[in-house]
């Protein structure tokens, strides 16, 4: 599966590198590409494991906004 997200609050590369690790932690993520300049975040995942709600979670557990 793919989902894309836009985030809002991502400023720097220690945000993009502390979402980034947020979600390559949970298992079922293939791969997860971040477009700072867009807020973009494109994850493939395998939703046996895992489902868009949670990666939502995953991101806004840090403090970020999905929008």
């Amino acid at each position: 599966m793919k989902a894309v997200f836009k985030v809002a609050g991502m400023r720097n590369t220690k945000d993009i590198g502390r979402i980034k690790d947020a979600i390559a932690n949970n298992e079922g993520i293939v791969a997860c590409q971040i477009i700072a300049n867009s807020g973009q975040i494109e994850v493939i995942y395998d939703d046996y494991f895992i489902n868009e709600e949670r990666l939502i979670e995953c991101i806004e557990n840090l403090g970020y906004t999905v929008v």
